[in-house]
Order: structure tokens, then C-alpha cells, then sequence
């Protein structure tokens, strides 16, 4: 990569590390161990190191990264029940969150989680590109696309997201990432975690 076409990945990098340092409470996680994710049955088997976030966007979900918060995450929702939200609430009397329910379709979990940014990122610039039937661990499911631009930045953020209803439950992985080098180089790492997901799977010890 020349200096001249590096510039922009430079720039972007030293504006999203200037940022508030990472949580103390990360944890590594080992590369080919099974591991339950988000206080859940959802079990993924990485084949490379990533690190959980120590903060937990929701109470059923938890986060991984690479290089750190807003460069690359990946979020697992794992046993969402009905009437649940994704995300903990905002302002529940003004714009309470969606809420999962059991007898959606398919297809409307992307609408679910799109409308759930809007609300809990306070952003309208989300939108949902691709919807496409999938199989997710070991079930039936949707994968999808999207792009979105939270409003305190300018970044750019593409993402992509797999989710199965499974026994009445919400599964569900996302990854995101600035779409100025991080998405193409992590999006191959993100779906090798996706394809690894299993359901009751037990953890290595």
C-alpha cells in the first residue's frame, strides 16, 4: 500500500483510538475452544484470538473485537424471549425499543434490529441493503445486510448479520465495521465465527 492510498486508513485509525481507552474488564478468548456466549446456549468456536468487551449492550448479548471497540465488533444475542428488547433501554417512556416476539417471520429480524439502532443510537442513517435465507446454528435463518453512520462521527459503517428463531428464542451474530479497510479485512474472520455457531454445544473445558 503506497502512503498516499494508506493516508485515509491512517487517519481513520488515529481518529477511532483517539477514544476512551478499552474496558478493564476485556477478556481474551482463546482460538479452537467452544465457548457459550451471551449468557446463553449459543456456543462459537473461533479459529483466532478476539477479546469480550467487558460492557454488554444488552442483557442477553455480549461483544467481541479485534483491535478494539468501533474498528471491528462483533455482538452475539443469544436467547432473546419475547418481549424482549435487544438493547437496554434509552428512554422507555418517550421511545421505548422493539421487542422481540416469537411469531415473527424471518425476515422481519433485520427490521428489528434497524429500528433498534435508530432508537438506541439516536442515528436515521441506518439502512437494511440485502436479505437472503441462511442456515444459522444448525437452523433455519436470515442473514442480512446494512450500513449505518452514528451522528457524533462521520465514519461509515458497513454490517452483516446472521439470526435464527430457535424453540421460540431470538440467535443472532452482527459484525461491523468502518467500511474504509476494516470491513473487507475482518468480514472473512467474522463468518468462520458464524459458521461455527451451534446451539446446547458444550464449551471445552
Amino acid at each position: 500500500m503506497t502512503l498516499r492510498k494508506a493516508a485515509p486508513v491512517l487517519a481513520l485509525t488515529a481518529l477511532l483510538l483517539s477514544g476512551p481507552p478499552a474496558h478493564a474488564g476485556n477478556t481474551l478468548i482463546a482460538k479452537a475452544q467452544a465457548v457459550a456466549v451471551a449468557k446463553s446456549a449459543l456456543t462459537i468456536t473461533p479459529d483466532r484470538e478476539w477479546n469480550k468487551m467487558g460492557a454488554r449492550p444488552g442483557r442477553n448479548s455480549e461483544t467481541w473485537t479485534l483491535d478494539g471497540d468501533g474498528l471491528n465488533d462483533v455482538t452475539f444475542y443469544g436467547g432473546i424471549e419475547t418481549d424482549r428488547t435487544l438493547f437496554r433501554e434509552v428512554n422507555k417512556r418517550v421511545k421505548p425499543l422493539p421487542r422481540f416476539s416469537a411469531t415473527m417471520l424471518l425476515p422481519d429480524i433485520p427490521a428489528l434490529l434497524e429500528n433498534s439502532y435508530r432508537i438506541a443510537l439516536a442515528t436515521p442513517l441506518m439502512t437494511i441493503e440485502s436479505v437472503a435465507p441462511c442456515t444459522f446454528a444448525g437452523a433455519k435463518g436470515v442473514t442480512f445486510t446494512y450500513r449505518f453512520t452514528r451522528p457524533d462521527e462521520e465514519v461509515r459503517r458497513k454490517g452483516e448479520g446472521y439470526a435464527a428463531i430457535i424453540a421460540g428464542k431470538l440467535y443472532m451474530a452482527t459484525f461491523e465495521a468502518p467500511d474504509i479497510y476494516y470491513y473487507d479485512r475482518d468480514i472473512a474472520s467474522f463468518r468462520a465465527l458464524a459458521a461455527s455457531a451451534r446451539i446446547g454445544a458444550t464449551p471445552n473445558p
